[in-house]
């Protein structure tokens, strides 16, 4: 999305994600252990919402920071800050974190073993949370892109931000608005990986 819209790539997205996992795992142990949550699913789901804003925060700070003042200049300079960017993210976590491996208990174990003809097929619920999330979010965001004012926004942007703008469109806003989508979705990608790793 990202990249459609500014033309740029954006080299922190990973870095957002690897956050977004470490975002999800401290607010699953505050929940779960501290706080005493004993519900799986209603924690997974304070998690995701909780995991989406702070993730979403900073996914704009990243484009407001990084990307916004440089979004007129040569091709290399917003390439250099995604990158110092990415680095800085990466460190700023190892820093906070430290350098060890982060440990959780498996947090969904459960399997379901669906008879299919002479045999069957095995399915962790993991895996199926994992399918029905990215599917019920696809559906989502094809929905925003296609039939809202921000998605149409977002496609004239995608197509020529200068005459959008002319045409009233608040590319700014947009673009700030895309970042924010882009986090979220790295957030909830983080709650899944640690939910099956």
């Amino acid at each position: 999305m990202v990249y459609g819209i500014i033309g740029m790539v954006n080299f922190a997205h990973g870095d957002v994600f690897m956050m977004a996992a470490f975002i999800a795992l401290i607010l699953f142990i505050a929940l779960t252990q501290l706080l005493g949550i004993g519900s799986i699913g209603f924690a997974l789901l304070i998690v995701l919402v909780l995991g989406m804003a702070l993730t979403s925060l900073w996914g704009w700070v990243i484009e407001r920071f990084a990307y916004r003042p440089l979004r007129g200049s040569f091709r290399l300079a917003p390439l250099i800050s995604a990158i110092g960017m990415s680095i800085f993210l990466s460190n700023f976590v190892q820093l906070v974190q430290g350098p060890r491996n982060k440990t959780l208990e498996p947090i969904l174990s459960n399997v379901l073993v669906i008879p299919v003809g002479a045999g069957s097929v095995t399915l962790a619920e993991k895996q199926l949370l994992i399918m029905l999330t990215t599917a019920a979010l696809l559906a989502v965001l094809w929905y925003v892109v296609r039939h809202t004012p921000l998605g149409r926004a977002q496609r004239a942007c995608e197509q020529d931000r200068k005459m959008a703008a002319l045409l009233g469109v608040d590319v700014d806003r947009t673009i700030a608005l895309t970042f924010i989508m882009g986090a979220a979705l790295a957030s909830v990608a983080g709650l899944l990986w640690i939910t099956y790793y």
